[in-house]
């Protein structure tokens, strides 16, 4: 993904809340992937980053990666990773994920469909 210069801070690095912004990118890509049904959705529950090295101004772009550790009865847990440009490691941490049905704004179950597409995900994930 690349950077903005508006997402530079004044100690000349990444804004702490451009890293969350970044694994948004990721999880909505994933999400768009999945067979999901009218009406529904997901919405984030929880998210947990750990900030492991700068991302000076110097780097232009990062890698956003994104595995599926966890499949639920209606959440998703995913490790994912910021990676700077030089392949150093930036930040990593767990997002979950809760299916949501919006007519009736609650959870919901995920569909079959849903875990299917999910498990290949994980899959392809662990053969990289």
């Amino acid at each position: 993904m690349a950077l903005r210069w508006g997402d530079m801070d004044a100690l000349g690095h990444l804004n702490q809340a451009v890293y969350h912004e970044l694994l948004e990118e990721a999880r909505i890509a994933m999400m768009q992937a999945l067979p999901t049904p009218a009406g529904g959705a997901f919405v984030l529950a929880r998210v947990e980053l750990n900030y492991r090295r700068e991302i000076p101004l110097t780097y232009r772009h990062v890698e956003v990666t994104m595995e599926v550790l966890e499949i639920g009865r209606a959440s998703i847990t995913a490790a994912q990773r910021v990676v700077r440009a030089d392949g150093e490691l930036a930040a990593d941490g767990i997002s979950v994920l809760v299916a949501w049905d919006v007519r009736e704004r609650r959870s919901r179950p995920l569909s079959d469909g849903e875990r299917a597409a999910l498990e290949q995900f994980r899959a392809a994930q662990r053969a990289r």
